[in-house]
């Protein structure tokens, strides 16, 4: 099975040949290969056979620069070809990044990603014309959104392999040609200094490191000299030195392991190499950015916060709040 997924890459090892990240191939159809083994994992089969079935629809509107990524409109497909669709699609549930709609369906995701996106749309340097890496990029909607804003090719990095067969089942639809791919391995499999990348995108990845400061120079390694860094990440108030560090869970994850205030984060920046950093926003997240559908059926934020004090989490922490910054790779 590994065989046929490295054909749905062959365009990417290519850009990335004619790229600054050249060097990744040395190792990249490997991590490629690997990710796809289906020893690694009990459904792979299954998805990679509804992949291989989609319908061919040659969709003629395709939209990248919109709230919802869309290809065609309800008027392509008849009611019985939605409802397969939607059968198949569902396949690959949860769906947590979007929105978007194929052919007049529309993917009611978890979270409402769009929003994000315009609290960072154009506060960024323009992407027109540069090479993106997109961290953590889920199903790879923010990776939609750069190449709808100009980006020269686009890679997101993501191991969660749901994810990775919703990108290329929408890929499947908005365009195989287009240069986007989501590679199916996390930040460790992209070299060290490999130093290639204009802007690099790190958006709900940080508070998941046990090592912040490190996940912090991974990323400035990915960045060539004076790229852009975008950054999103949970944040308290509070002053420079204050961190969170959760004794146990944090709205019931896990993997929580620091949140800092926003004065500290900019300090761990410029002790990593960043300068000309901006805050661009911090906000609150509300449960109408991010909740229950019927395309992701588990617990969501409702279910994360103290019904009597939505301020707090379950834990009696301070509910998500969310801090984006840019920052320039030092020269």
């Amino acid at each position: 099975m590994a065989l046929p997924a490295l054909a749905h890459y062959q365009a990417a090892l290519e850009a990335l040949a004619a790229s600054r990240a050249a060097p990744w191939l040395a190792t990249l159809p490997t991590q490629l290969a690997q990710a796809f083994d289906p020893k690694q994992h009990g459904h792979l089969a299954a998805w990679w056979t509804s992949l291989q079935a989609l319908p061919q629809c040659a969709f003629t509107q395709i939209q990248l620069n919109q709230p919802c990524v869309s290809a065609g409109s309800a008027a392509d497909l008849s009611a019985a070809q939605r409802e397969i669709l939607q059968q198949t699609l569902m396949g690959w549930h949860p769906w947590r990044k979007g929105p978007y709609a194929i052919g007049g369906l529309r993917i009611d995701t978890e979270w409402r990603s769009d929003w994000k996106w315009a609290r960072l749309a154009e506060a960024i340097s323009p992407l027109a014309g540069r090479s993106v890496l997109d961290v953590g990029c889920g199903n790879g909607y923010h990776c939609w959104r750069m190449l709808g804003a100009g980006a020269k090719q686009v890679f997101g990095i993501d191991p969660t392999l749901v994810s990775v067969l919703q990108f290329l089942a929408l890929k499947h639809f908005l365009g195989t040609e287009l240069p986007v791919w989501v590679l199916p391995v996390g930040i460790e499999a992209v070299p060290p200094r490999l130093h290639a990348f204009d802007t690099v995108f790190s958006m709900g990845i940080l508070y998941h490191r046990r090592s912040p400061l490190d996940h912090l120079l991974e990323l400035r390694d990915c960045l060539r000299p004076g790229g852009e860094l975008v950054l999103e990440t949970l944040v308290i108030e509070g002053g420079l030195g204050e961190v969170l560090v959760p004794e146990g869970r944090y709205a019931k994850m896990r993997n929580v392991w620091f949140i800092p205030t926003p004065l500290t984060l900019q300090s761990w920046l410029k002790r990593c190499g960043f300068s000309e950093i901006r805050l661009l926003d911090v906000s609150l997240t509300t449960v109408e950015e991010q909740r229950r559908t019927d395309w992701m059926r588990f617990e969501s934020l409702a279910d994360f916060l103290n019904p009597q004090d939505a301020s707090r989490t379950l834990e009696g922490l301070p509910a998500p709040r969310r801090a984006m910054l840019v920052a320039q790779r030092r020269l």
